[in-house]
């Protein structure tokens, strides 16, 4: 049972570093009546799909499931300007900071005619740190002091162990052994990074570990452990290289909200669930940053820039795929076409068309509409293509793999069809893959 759960957790790791957004979002959570109409398409979709074998290489497995995630990401930029609704989209209000270099700012509120969100002067001390382990400087060119053998270690991080296991030849270097352990770590993808930093005369090296999460866990400020003390294979590479050693301990952000002392775990945090604010360094001192709302026009502004943006990064990753997977084209030119058929309207609020499908606000295009009123008329417009795009992304993520290649096996008989649960929805076995 144990080890089951152990390879759960790698898959949900593997999973979240890999794949899902590294922020987390509202729009991620459903109601029971959602998920239950997501159950109800994928059924519909099963008993009319054909019968088809997959693509089952690693590089099919992966355009499906980062397609999948792609098309989640570009409807949950859509709703985080506004909402999924058409009367919504594009009416979120944004914030702004007086000085970005410290700190930025997010609105994540709601307003309504009785409520009016507060202003306020911020001053950020210090940010929320990481731990940091520092390695022991070795000869970069020396053969290891250890014997070859097959070593392990463990890491300790957010409640979980990870077991390192690794190979040590009698011709490898230092060097070898500390890139090779770095790799090792950074692929993990558990939540700590490695790098392997060199003096200035490029003679000695030493191995880096940092953790990605900040502050004083528990008031220690320890995030992460490396022993080797009780490993499952031969010891002693963890006290040759170093690695055990915490050069710095984690911390937590310090700043001060209209002059009152404040502290975080981390460098993101809300305040008054109006605010999402991102502390980017120091401010000066006695010159703290002023955060509210912007105008109206502002917002509107910063939304277009945002919707333009997830509709951008969506067509670029799309076009990523062309080479290997050139099916992935016709979902291009989809998407291509939906701007197509809103080219007008998007064009009176200032939004060009690219030629390589991408989409381009021109300021000055935009600012002039607003002062002759055209950007207020075009806004439906404008609307009517974010509620295409939601509807596209929904497909997509319902079925991605329409958009992969495949090989039909047979039809099935018209009027007499039987749902078959495995045919849209095999992308979720994708995951499992490598470790059933």
């Amino acid at each position: 049972m144990a080890q089951n759960i152990a390879i759960l957790n790698n898959i949900h790791n593997f999973y979240m570093s890999t794949y899902a957004d590294k922020t987390n979002s509202p729009y991620d959570t459903h109601k029971k009546s959602e998920l239950r109409g997501v159950y109800n398409s994928i059924v519909k979709i099963n008993k009319d799909s054909p019968l088809y074998i997959l693509d089952n290489s690693d590089e099919g497995r992966e355009y499906v499931v980062g397609l999948k995630e792609n098309a989640r990401s570009l409807k949950n930029t859509i709703a985080s300007v506004g909402g999924l609704e058409e009367a919504d989209i594009l009416n979120k209000k944004a914030a702004a900071s007086s000085d970005e270099s410290a700190v930025e700012a997010k609105f994540v509120g709601e307003l309504d005619e009785d409520l009016t969100a507060p202003e306020f002067d911020i001053e950020v001390r210090n940010l929320a740190s990481p731990q940091v382990n520092l390695g022991r400087y070795l000869p970069d060119n020396e053969p290891v002091d250890l014997p070859s053998d097959i070593y392990s270690f463990d890491v300790s991080i957010n409640d979980l162990r990870y077991e390192f296991q690794f190979n040590i030849k009698e011709e490898d270097t230092n060097r070898d052994v500390q890139e090779r352990l770095g790799r090792l770590i950074n692929n993990a993808g558990i939540g700590l990074t490695a790098e392997v930093i060199s003096d200035e005369d490029g003679a000695r090296s030493y191995l880096r570990l940092e953790s990605v999460a900040t502050g004083t866990r528990n008031g220690t400020g320890q995030l992460f452990t490396v022993s080797d003390e009780n490993s499952s294979k031969a010891s002693g590479a963890v006290n040759y290289l170093g690695i055990d050693y915490t050069s710095r301990l984690g911390s937590d952000a310090s700043f001060t909200i209209n002059g009152e002392e404040r502290s975080a775990a981390g460098n993101t945090f809300t305040v008054g669930h109006m605010y999402e604010l991102t502390l980017k360094g120091q401010s000066p001192e006695g010159k703290p940053a002023h955060v509210g709302l912007m105008t109206d026009v502002e917002s509107m502004q910063e939304n277009l820039n945002t919707l333009i943006g997830g509709y951008n990064a969506f067509i670029k990753a799309a076009t990523e795929y062309s080479d290997t997977h050139p099916i992935s084209n016709r979902l291009v030119n989809e998407m291509s076409a939906i701007s197509r058929t809103y080219a007008e309207g998007l064009t009176d609020m200032g939004v060009n068309l690219n030629v390589d499908g991408t989409l381009e606000l021109d300021e000055e295009s935009f600012k002039k509409s607003v002062r002759d009123g055209s950007a207020f008329e075009a806004a439906s417009s404008v609307k009517d293509f974010a509620q295409s795009l939601v509807r596209k992304s929904n497909q997509i993520a319902l079925d991605p793999l329409s958009y992969a290649e495949k090989t039909i096996v047979a039809y099935k008989n018209p009027g007499k069809s039987l749902v078959n649960p495995y045919t849209s929805s095999a992308y979720s076995g994708m995951l499992f893959n490598s470790y059933c």
